[in-house]
């Protein structure tokens, strides 16, 4: 808070230490007798007109004709938003960025690689899944690229993250199962490399990166928003947002999102129908905050793409017309996910928060699919095996911590501390139909009708996971904050039990781990920051197998362990971030010579990023950047794919995201993007490659209104030459790019 306060020259001169009198600037005057002059002096404001003093000689300082009328003081409030937009985003990218348990830091002051994306940069891509999100300019992530698929896929810095390790407001397993719709989510928070001090030990074993989701929340202006979406070949989707706040102090909150969408993939014969709605409230006063969100969503794929392999000492043969199906078109897949979370947040003072959240979701799933597509020579014909599966899946989560900060000497604090508690149900219905195969060619695919299979599925397996941690640590800043360092630690618990099922073995797993960490950022300049870290990752420990002389042991839970050291440079409107680091993930195996089963072997992930938005040039605006990443097999069995490069993993990633207002057309803006993937090994032994492929996209966006109604459209084309070209799958190894796509779609607020 800043007093603008009117001066009384007279006084402060006849006073033996009276402050320097300050100098007046006449600012946007129409006439000399009402100028509005501002001074500044001894650090307070002074507004000044002739109108009630006579002009001061700034010279001599005489002021002994001025006239002096006392004036009640005029009190300005300063406030920051708590997560403010990068300027030169356009308002896709937050200032800020999540750091588990530490909570949301400034760029410079955040000692990892991390990015926030707004609801406006989800809006801008027309995203239909977290995925589209992630890997659209960020070299750090790679996606497939495919269409159709039961489950979002993509990796961070070289390790597969599991989309239900997504985090939603904080609180694990919240994620709507397999694949999230944007609509209910205002900003998508990424931090690079593993995070278990930070966010506990991730349900699924993500190790690369996590991920944050933020539902919205009703802001102070009312909204009424409509979108209505068309994409390739012929889905038709609309989504409304509302928001709406009451009260004296509109202290009460009410979001609420809806959006539906159906229609015919670029995949032959594929279709597509996804639902989604979400309820988000809330509460505030000036020290308390709660909310709570309840959401549903439904998905339904016939003709889902899941992959197919290729015969051992086959070559890989030519990729076929993008728009191919791989697997027999009388597939399907149904996923069902509903949740609900509440939080509130209690400022105990000023220094010191307490929060708590809870949540649970419920997941249904059932689908018919290529349990095995293998093509078996070089004419392409392949042989497909068929599964049924289906999902039973609660999960419960529960966060409970306190955030505070105060100063001892010339230090300052900043200590987080909280309990996690996640609790998962997980059952599993399947069947094998190996009596039944069928026979197809991929240049020419005809799969027939279905054949008539029981998918009355009996129960395989039940499994209790529950995961208990508690997190301690400390931020600590010294020479007016230049020196940031970062000591924490988590303490994390793990149990499993098979309970039931014809394939349950009763097995039972409770072990524990440390995870320690540290981070430094030192400040270089107002601009400049260095920041290093060492930190883990988390994963649930193997059970030695039957055929190991020590069959059924269990191990503890092995770390996955990161050392990173980067630069980052904020010039206000443009930011960069480079970064180098190493990441050190155990492997398991029996050891040939003792038959011993053990953790053995080791990937390691050695990479250099670059990173990169903002506005270099007036009107112009970047996203992108460049990663390198050796992912060597330091250690394997038998030592034969030592040194290899780790299967699905390219060694280079190249992304640009450019946006041009044009100044020919007011409002317009055009956009290209490219991404560029070098080549990806089909297997460790680095034997048979698939090659690498750039795609290009161009895109537009034009705002304008219609009858006073501000109306955005946006119009995108990814995959602009219709790229043939293999990628991975999510089950199977290979899928293919997805071919041209328009998607197109109007919002309008009302």
């Amino acid at each position: 808070m800043h007093s603008l306060q009117y001066p009384n020259h007279q006084n402060n001169a006849k006073k033996k230490n009276s402050p320097k009198k300050p100098s007046f600037t006449r600012k946007n005057a129409l006439s000399a007798k009402n100028a509005i002059y501002v001074g500044i002096t001894a650090g307070t404001v002074f507004l000044y007109s002739p109108s009630i003093y006579a002009e001061t000689n700034t010279d001599t300082g005489d002021n002994s004709a001025v006239s002096t009328v006392a004036l009640p003081e005029i009190t300005v409030e300063d406030s920051r938003e708590e997560n403010p937009v990068y300027s030169g985003t356009d308002g896709q990218v937050l200032e800020t960025n999540h750091a588990g348990f530490l909570g949301n830091k400034d760029s410079l002051d955040t000692p990892f690689s991390a990015i926030s994306y707004t609801d406006k940069f989800i809006k801008d891509q027309q995203a239909n899944d977290i995925s589209d999100i992630l890997s659209a300019t960020d070299p750090a992530v790679h996606s497939t690229n495919t269409s159709g698929e039961s489950r979002e896929n993509y990796s961070i810095r070289g390790f597969t993250s599991d989309s239900n390790d997504a985090t939603v407001n904080g609180l694990a397993g919240m994620a709507p199962y397999y694949r999230s719709a944007t609509e209910m989510y205002e900003s998508v928070e990424v931090l690079k490399g593993p995070s278990a001090m930070l966010n506990g030990m991730a349900p699924n074993g993500s190790l690369g990166g996590a991920v944050n989701l933020v539902t919205k929340r009703a802001s102070n202006e009312p909204l009424t928003q409509v979108t209505t979406k068309y994409l390739s070949d012929s889905q038709l989707g609309a989504s409304l947002d509302v928001g709406r706040r009451f009260g004296q102090n509109k202290q009460f909150g009410i979001r609420v999102n809806g959006a539906y969408l159906s229609g015919d993939g670029t995949i032959d014969h594929q279709e597509n129908e996804s639902q989604l709605g979400a309820i988000a409230l809330d509460w505030r006063s000036s020290r308390i905050r709660l909310s709570a969100d309840i959401y549903h969503t439904k998905e339904k794929v016939d003709a889902p793409t899941r992959g197919i392999n290729i015969a051992t000492g086959l070559d890989i043969p030519r990729p076929p017309s993008n728009d191919t199906l791989l697997n027999p078109s009388w597939n399907f897949f149904e996923s069902e996910t509903k949740g609900a979370m509440a939080r509130g947040e209690f400022d105990i003072n000023d220094q010191l928060t307490a929060y708590a959240s809870v949540g649970i979701t419920k997941w249904n799933y059932h689908g018919l699919s290529a349990d095995k597509a293998e093509i078996y020579n070089s004419a392409g014909d392949i042989k497909t095996t068929l599964g049924a599966t289906g999902d039973d899946n609660q999960r419960k989560s529960l966060e409970i911590g306190l955030n505070g900060r105060f100063q001892t000497g010339a230090v300052k604090h900043q200590v987080a501390t909280n309990i996690t508690r996640y609790e998962e149900e997980y059952s599993l219905y399947a069947a094998r139909f190996n009596g039944v195969t069928i026979d197809s060619n991929i240049y020419n695919p005809v799969w027939g009708t279905r054949p008539n299979l029981d998918l009355n599925l009996p129960l395989m397996t039940t499994t209790e996971t529950t995961l208990s941690s508690f997190g301690l640590a400390d931020t600590l800043s010294f020479s007016d904050d230049k020196y940031q360092l970062t000591l924490g630690a988590r303490y994390q618990q793990v149990k499993t039990e098979e309970t039931g099922g014809i394939l349950s073995t009763g097995a039972k797993y409770d072990k524990s781990a440390v995870s320690p960490s540290t981070a430094l950022v030192i400040k270089l300049t107002d601009q400049v920051s260095a920041y290093a870290n060492y930190i883990e990752g988390l994963s649930k420990g193997a059970t030695a197998p039957t055929t190991a002389d020590n069959a059924g042991e269990i191990f503890s839970p092995y770390k996955t362990k990161q050392k990173e050291v980067g630069l980052k440079l904020d010039r206000g409107a443009f930011t960069h971030t480079v970064s180098i680091y190493e990441i050190e993930k155990p492997s398991s195996y029996t050891d040939a010579n003792t038959n011993v089963f053990g953790y053995y072997g080791e990937q390691r992930n050695r990479g250099v990023e670059w990173s990169f938005f903002g506005t270099p040039v007036e009107n112009i605006r970047l996203m992108g950047g460049l990663t390198h990443i050796k992912a060597d097999l330091t250690s394997t069995k038998d030592g034969d794919n030592d040194g290899n490069q780790s299967a699905g993993v390219p060694k280079w990633q190249a992304k640009l995201g450019a946006e041009w207002d044009t100044p020919y057309i007011q409002n317009l803006t055009l956009i290209v993007n490219a991404n560029s993937i070098s080549k990806q090994y089909l297997e460790d032994d680095n034997e048979r490659s698939i090659p690498g492929y750039t795609i290009f996209g161009l895109g537009a966006r034009y705002v304008t209104s219609v009858s006073q109604q501000p109306l955005t459209i946006r119009a995108n084309i990814n995959n602009l030459t219709d790229k043939d070209a293999w990628t991975t799958a999510s089950y199977n190894a290979l899928g293919l790019v997805e071919g041209r796509s328009l998607t197109v779609s109007a919002t309008m607020d009302f």
